[in-house]
């Protein structure tokens, strides 16, 4: 069984959804079609599709993962709007970023070159992020005269290097490079690729360097899909219930979670496999 979109690719293999933005062209610019369907389908992912046991997102071409906004389809188009006009397409997009961070299967992001606007927000929501050695992110909305709060980036942000430079980044729209994301945490691991030039006018390195990330990151998703996916599921929901309560609850809570995770066929097949000395198949 497949997932069918329109607006992007997506193949399902090894139990990985492999969605790839696919307009190279223009950076896999978001418009309002491709907005609405990336959110239709991390929400069908939620409850249905069990053969999904992991996504993997990444960008199409050697240019970059998603510049944001389309120029011409949607931020042209918003000057016509009025107040509730735009709220409809700024809520919507929010409606994206929570389906990513809210689905049940783990969200592995494939980064390189260009991750800008709305793209990285999207991969800020993911839940690892791989990144090319040439990535830069950009939280570009200073530059366009908007505030930095955009999608959830000031709830996501924050998150993950800290108060003080989410601060920093929303504020300036500077870009931040891969090695200093990596120091201070906004992508999980930069990929190594031993032998390929870092200079932009290569195509060639340009190329190797997109094809080492998404291969990375789907043998990463490939991994967790050989897991315990209801238990994966269930890690993902307790890291974000857990961000907004005290100590003692959250204790509580991770009590109540792992009972119900032993209730589950997967415990015991585990230690049946153990005893076997074979390797566990998880439901």
């Amino acid at each position: 069984m497949t997932l069918n979109t329109r607006s992007f690719r997506t193949e399902v293999r090894e139990g990985v959804a492999v969605i790839t933005l696919s307009r190279p062209e223009s950076i896999n610019s978001l418009t309002f079609e491709i907005y609405a369907e990336l959110r239709d389908t991390f929400r069908a992912m939620k409850e249905g599709h069990a053969e999904v046991r992991a996504v993997v997102l990444q960008g199409e071409g050697p240019r970059g993962f998603c510049s944001g906004g389309d120029q011409h389809d949607i931020i042209s188009e918003l000057f016509s709007r009025d107040m509730q006009g735009l709220l409809e397409f700024t809520r919507m997009t929010g409606a994206l970023v929570q389906a990513i961070k809210t689905t049940r299967p783990p969200v592995i992001c494939a980064l390189h070159r260009v991750v800008c606007g709305a793209g990285a927000v999207i991969a800020t929501a993911c839940d690892i992020r791989l990144a090319a050695p040439n990535t830069k992110i950009g939280f570009i909305f200073p530059q366009v005269g908007l505030c930095g709060a955009d999608m959830g980036a000031a709830y996501l942000l924050p998150r993950l290097v800290g108060v003080g430079r989410a601060t920093e980044i929303l504020l300036t729209g500077d870009w931040v490079l891969a090695d200093r994301a990596e120091q201070i945490g906004l992508v999980t691991r930069v990929v190594d690729v031993p032998g390929v030039s870092d200079d932009p006018r290569d195509r060639g390195a340009q190329n190797a360097q997109a094809v080492a990330v998404r291969q990375a990151a789907f043998e990463f998703a490939r991994h967790l899909a050989a897991g315990p996916a209801f238990a994966h599921a269930m890690t993902k929901r307790m890291i974000e219930y857990e961000g907004h309560v005290d100590f003692a609850t959250g204790i509580e809570a991770e009590a109540q979670a792992q009972a119900i995770c032993m209730q589950h066929p997967d415990f015991l097949e585990a230690h049946e496999a153990w005893k076997a000395k074979r390797a566990p198949k998880f439901k």
